[in-house]
């Protein structure tokens, strides 16, 4: 019982969660995200091809990285938080 209540005194004493990126500003870095994305794809369309694609690993990369925030912060502006 004493576990319980002291579980229960913290609960009460620690502020509630507050998002460290404001809720106003998602769709916007949603847009800027997946716009990068799709010009990175592009960009990655037209690279030559070389024997050690170590440059169309890196833009792949770091497309598929701003492509999977972008897509988070896309759901999140329409309410479906992930």
């Amino acid at each position: 019982m004493q576990d319980y209540l002291s579980i229960q005194a913290l609960h009460r004493s620690i502020p509630p969660f507050s998002p460290d990126i404001p809720v106003g500003l998602l769709p916007y870095l949603a847009f800027v995200l997946l716009a990068t994305t799709f010009a990175l794809a592009f960009y990655f369309s037209t690279l030559p091809k070389d024997t050690l694609p170590v440059r169309e690993v890196a833009v792949a990369s770091i497309a598929s990285l701003l492509g999977g925030f972008g897509v988070v912060a896309l759901f999140c502006t329409v309410g479906v938080y992930v």
